[in-house]
């Protein structure tokens, strides 16, 4: 089903008393307007309403935007949008946001009486101060709108009726007075328009990245102000940047909910399309003859719903696509090739999206390459080296929080930072430490293992010290190396790294048997206690089995986790014999688990696990979901409801143990082909409740995508005769149960 459409422009008159001629209307290659009634009708009024109020009710909305636009809609009159406003608060069932675009010479106080009996908020154009207004915005006998513009803002004011003001961009104006002067108006909001154009017929671009250079102006003044004005075009750059949704059409992938409805009741695209060519926005439907679903299957609505997929190949390659999303449709156009191009602002938006991140964002922004290859499951080394550098940010910036506490550690271990940065920082890597500096934060008992971190990375760089440490049961932990015999609060000399008494063993050149840290007990579950030799060659042995299988059967995880994998910790086996495995929220590259008989399992446990250590940094660096989402869901795997995360964490992994099924089946039909029968269908079923759930960010939707996208080969196997059904069945039970406990 298309996506519902939430905001509505109804048009209510076709002319204007300015001749702006910047104006898409009027001055670009479309020219329906001429043919278009003057004023809205009352039976297209009526329609029209009647038409929204059933896609509001099909759809189960809870809040629509509807903007009365023109033309200038002033001319409708008091009279006529007073019955607009009445027909559209009686006739719909549902929390209505009631808007008029204007540019304001006609505004007075009849006008605004008539709004603030419907509140209506009312939003202005104005291009800045009278010399930069006054280059475009002026009557057809050439006469300034400055002043009745000024005037009609001067009304607005302290009415609670005033929405904001949107300024189309010229380059020749000066940025700082446009800036300042929009400013002395006192608007709620700014938002900047970029003037329409195409490739066909492309902006005034005096240098290059013009627009750029003035947009950035514009931002630097105001981060000097503080950014107290809110600057739509400014605040969506910031906020797709960390993975929110944009506040504007023309930046950011999240599908576009809008729709134009003429004065002769046509349905119509947005407005900019007018720029492209004669007829352009037009889709020959209309609200006699059509409703709003019609109208969302029209191929030219559909094509803007669809995010990163409906891109050129070059705008998905490039790192600021999720929040360029392209620009604006209608700057892509160019004849020959349609709307399949980059904007024809591509290099300023670049430029503008990395200026405005680099001041605002941190500078671990996902690249959309990564974002792209880990919402299908996978991810390369290079996309795990990315979340590896997103989490080494994290860790310092909470090791330095905690490090006031123990300032002769922290005096060390900054020194090695300068004179043996590399020391540090694989230390610093070891996955347990982030989970050390939550609880020094929570708790300042835990300071004196910092005196440990130090010690560690002074051994690794070759640095004779001395320091105090933290000791338990007559040892001190030194991370990534083992333990050495000590006494709490006692100072140590800091060992070579050959000369560490039970020093940590190793499952591969890059993956530590962890069973010392005193921080491992972090997974939900027992930790086994030190191992002997003989269970240590075991792991080692099972290990090695689980990595040559990975690598010969499932070799598109075999990167991420040779990548990022550092640490597997061993878990006390359950009573009942079952398999137990674990990835800690905050232990980047660390998975526990108890040591399964067959090494297949373990490296579906290893593979499961990655997934949600993947997950949990991209989480750390896009909001994907609602952060205030409290309902529980039901998780296939789970006999407990689960929050959103976990949701999500679980459909993430549940990805991973399809693909394995998926391809182990063919070395174990039994029960291989019921376990990956069962494990589709309950990831396909987990995946359709995470995109039903409306707590998704556009991100987040658009991560969910990929991965129903990832899922969709699996799903079109076949499996064995009768694995279907018992993996039904199967599925029935679990959905039985978990409801019998709720």
């Amino acid at each position: 089903m298309a996506r519902p459409f939430r905001q509505f422009i109804l048009k209510v008159h076709t002319r204007c008393d300015l001749a702006c001629d910047h104006c898409y209307v009027y001055e670009a290659a479309d020219t329906s307007w001429s043919s278009k009634p003057k004023v809205i009708t009352p039976e297209v009024l009526d329609q029209s309403v009647l038409r929204v109020a059933e896609h509001v009710k099909r759809h189960g909305l809870d809040r629509v935007h509807v903007i009365l636009h023109g033309g200038e809609p002033l001319l409708a009159g008091p009279g006529r949008l007073d019955e607009i406003a009445r027909a559209f608060r009686q006739g719909l069932e549902c929390e209505l946001e009631l808007k008029i675009h204007t540019n304001g010479v006609l505004l007075s106080k009849a006008y605004l009486d008539v709004f603030e009996r419907h509140h209506v908020l009312v939003g202005v154009s104005v291009d800045g101060d009278r010399a930069s207004n006054d280059r475009h915005r002026r009557y057809a006998d050439g006469r300034s709108s400055y002043d009745r513009v000024v005037r009609a803002l001067g009304l607005l004011r302290g009415t609670g009726l005033y929405a904001g003001l949107l300024c189309t961009i010229d380059v020749r104006n000066d940025p700082i007075a446009v800036y300042e002067a929009l400013k002395g108006f006192e608007p709620p909001a700014v938002d900047f328009l970029l003037p329409h154009a195409t490739w066909d017929t492309p902006p005034p671009r005096p240098v290059p990245n013009a627009y750029a250079a003035w947009l950035e102006a514009v931002f630097d003044a105001w981060r000097a102000d503080g950014g107290r004005l809110p600057i739509r075009t400014f605040s969506s750059i910031v906020r797709t940047s960390r993975g929110g949704s944009s506040l504007t059409e023309s930046l950011g992938l999240d599908a576009k909910d809008l729709v134009v409805i003429e004065t002769d009741g046509g349905y119509e695209q947005a407005d900019s399309l007018k720029v492209a060519y004669d007829g352009a926005p037009a889709t020959q439907l209309d609200v006699f003859r059509h409703d709003l679903d019609e109208v969302a299957a029209h191929a030219g609505i559909a094509a803007r719903q669809l995010g990163l997929a409906s891109l050129s190949d070059t705008c998905r390659a490039c790192p600021v696509v999720g929040t360029c999303g392209g620009g604006l449709y209608a700057h892509r156009f160019k004849s020959g090739s349609g709307f399949a191009n980059p904007s024809v602002y591509c290099p300023d938006l670049l430029d503008l999206i990395t200026y405005v991140r680099s001041a605002t964002v941190p500078t671990h922004a996902l690249p959309a390459r990564t974002f792209e290859a880990l919402s299908r499951g996978y991810g390369d080394a290079a996309d795990v080296e990315v979340l590896a550098g997103i989490e080494r940010s994290i860790g310092r910036a909470l090791v330095k929080a905690a490090g006031g506490h123990h300032p002769e550690a922290w005096e060390l271990l900054t020194h090695l930072d300068a004179t043996h940065p590399e020391a540090v920082r694989r230390v610093l890597d070891h996955p347990y430490l982030r989970v050390w500096a939550t609880s020094c934060l929570a708790d300042s008992s835990h300071a004196g293992y910092l005196g440990n971190i130090a010690a560690a990375a002074a051994a690794h760089a070759g640095v004779r010290a001395q320091i105090e440490v933290a000791a338990r049961d007559g040892r001190a932990y030194l991370p990534t190396l083992g333990a050495v015999p000590a006494r709490d609060g006692v100072r140590l000399a800091v060992p070579e790294p050959g000369e560490v008494e039970e020093p940590l063993r190793r499952l591969s050149d890059t993956v530590v048997l962890e069973d010392l840290d005193p921080y491992r007990d972090c997974h939900g579950h027992d930790p086994e206690p030190r191992l002997d030799d003989e269970a240590s060659t075991r792991w080692r042995e099972a290990f090695a089995a689980a990595a040559r299988l990975i690598e010969t059967e499932f070799p598109r995880y075999r990167g991420a986790l040779e990548s990022g994998l550092r640490v597997v910790m061993p878990l006390a086996a359950p009573s009942d014999g079952g398999e137990i495995s674990s990835a800690a929220r905050h232990a980047f590259g660390a998975v526990a688990a108890a040591l399964p008989d067959d090494p297949a399992l373990l490296a579906l446990l290893l593979i499961h696990e990655f997934q949600h250590v993947k997950l949990g940094a991209l989480l750390d660096a896009a909001d994907l979901f609602d952060a205030g989402e409290r309902r529980l869901f039901y998780a296939p795997w789970r006999p407990d409801p689960r929050p959103f995360e976990g949701l999500l964490q679980g459909t993430y992994a549940h990805l991973a143990v399809t693909e394995f099924w998926r391809g182990h089946r063919h070395t174990v039909p039994e029960p291989g082909e019921v376990e990956f029968a069962r494990w589709r269908a309950q990831t396909g079923r987990a995946l359709d409740t995470l995109a039903e759930s409306g707590a998704l960010t556009p991100a987040g939707e658009l991560f969910v995508a990929g991965m129903a996208e990832a899922l969709e080969p699996a799903l079109a196997e076949p499996v064995a005769p009768g694995a279907e059904e018992r993996a039904t069945k199967m599925a029935h039970a679990h959905y039985e149960n978990w409801v019998s406990r709720i």
